[in-house]
């Protein structure tokens, strides 16, 4: 710190990852689907970064909290300007920027047709933004979790680095712990285990349409 950055942009929120999930949400909306969004803040700062800079785990984490806020308010305002209402509800309390985490509100906004967008993980250091999706779709009993990456499903072993890696279409909870699948971590799998609640996974950037994720097996691999 201190010194010219030599002249290198950085753009930590793109408009190209935004407009593609303002899109995949629009298209869910449209279809009638009731929708809650966890989003996370890795693109700004993801809190394993913290021991390099010799930040302690907690503090480190509460930054990746911080950083997910960031990015809800921008996915916030993008599907405003595309007439989608939403609110932001915050784990940790950050009022006037969002409204604090309560489940029987979330349910309101959702039977109102708005998109909740779940900021600041769970509030609690330690837990994934993975966790938060699990936890917080078990909370508004959702009947789906739909899981953006950057693959079109779960492979046997990275997709991007093994070209022979096999593709499951369907795949259970025990065997994604069992083999160790870098799908989601331990505890969201097993969160959505005990809640059954089926996890979809999908390519977020080949899946203009959300909604085509819920018919078409071929864009996705269900772990249930």
């Amino acid at each position: 710190m201190g010194k010219e950055s030599s002249g290198i942009a950085v753009e930590p929120i793109a408009a190209e990852p935004i407009l593609q999930i303002v899109g995949g949400i629009q298209d869910l909306v449209q279809h009638g689907v009731e929708v809650g969004i966890v989003i996370g803040g890795g693109n700004i700062f993801r809190g394993i970064r913290g021991e390099k800079l010799a930040i302690q785990r907690t503090p480190a984490d509460q930054m990746g909290m911080l950083a997910t806020i960031i990015n809800g308010i921008a996915l916030s305002q993008a599907l405003e300007q595309c007439g989608v209402h939403n609110v932001i509800m915050s784990a940790i309390d950050c009022h006037p920027i969002a409204e604090p985490y309560q489940w029987q509100k979330a349910l309101e906004y959702i039977e109102q047709k708005k998109v909740v967008i779940f900021v600041g993980g769970t509030g609690s250091p330690y837990f994934t933004t993975d966790t938060a999706a699990a936890l917080r779709a078990s909370e508004i009993h959702a009947e789906a979790l739909l899981k953006a990456t950057k693959v079109n499903g779960v492979y046997s072993q990275d997709p991007l680095k093994f070209p022979d890696a096999i593709r499951y279409t369907q795949i259970s909870y025990r065997e994604v712990l069992a083999q160790k699948l870098d799908v989601m971590d331990a505890t969201a799998i097993a969160l959505a285990m005990s809640n059954r609640i089926p996890i979809l996974v999908f390519d977020m950037w080949a899946t203009k349409k959300f909604s085509d994720v819920l018919h078409d097996t071929s864009l996705a691999t269900i772990v249930s």
